[in-house]
């Protein structure tokens, strides 16, 4: 169970795990702090790092807070959707028969029963992303396993609360948020980049940040792109 810091009002969650470093991340949407410490680390330590980077801990919650967000989804006609970055109006069409989604040049079209409420045409266009997310990914992860002389054992692409994608090293499987099907290609390279790198080095230090820039040079440019608006009701930060 974590252990909490509190900042003048701003709750740092501390958890403790077997690394040698810290590690402070800020989670979209409300800027949730969270600081994974090393086991046996004493606590004024912890805090004392925390104070430090105070500063830096505003400053991001201070831009999630200002990111435009779209409202959230009720499927139906003429909603906004996006599919590699790029805007498509939803066109809801009833009929008798299995769902299905079709995609055309301006339109995301959602064919189902005219019974078919909210949470249904929701988990019907869900799985479409991620039909969508694996037939994109299973071959960068292909060529980029070889590129990075690793190899992954399963992708899973599935739903994520507030990660992009993780990787097991000990497992060898490679997770990716269903949400990357809505962002430009060039973003779910970067992931798939990040999550095998994971494969060579497991913690974020300096070691993992050499071979992002020595495979991936403009990386940094592309997690800029990926947390940038547009953005859904459910945001992610990486």
């Amino acid at each position: 169970m974590p252990t909490e810091i509190d900042l003048g009002g701003i709750v740092v969650e501390v958890f403790r795990k077997g690394i040698k470093n810290l590690h402070l991340s800020v989670y979209p949407p409300n800027g949730r702090v969270r600081i994974a410490a090393p086991e046996r680390m004493k606590p004024e330590t912890i805090r004392a790092f925390a104070i430090t980077k105070l500063p830096w801990i505003k400053q991001q919650r201070r831009q999630m807070q200002a990111q435009p967000r779209e409202p959230r989804r009720e499927y139906v006609d003429r909603e906004s959707h996006y599919l590699w970055g790029r805007r498509y109006v939803l066109r809801v069409v009833e009929r008798d028969g299995p769902p299905e989604v079709r995609l055309t040049p301006r339109r995301i079209e959602l064919h189902v029963g005219a019974e078919v409420g909210v949470a249904r045409r929701h988990a019907v266009l869900e799985q479409w992303y991620r039909e969508q997310l694996r037939a994109a990914a299973e071959p960068l992860v292909a060529r980029w396993e070889r590129r990075l002389g690793v190899k992954s054992q399963r992708i899973f692409i599935q739903s994520m609360k507030t990660r992009w994608g993780s990787c097991t090293p000990a497992a060898g499987n490679i997770r990716l948020n269903t949400e990357l099907a809505k962002k430009p290609p060039l973003c779910v390279e970067y992931i798939v980049v990040h999550e095998l790198a994971h494969l060579i080095e497991r913690s974020h230090g300096p070691a993992f940040v050499a071979i992002l820039d020595r495979h991936l040079r403009n990386w940094r440019e592309r997690r800029a792109t990926l947390n940038a608006a547009p953005v859904s009701h459910r945001d992610w930060d990486y």
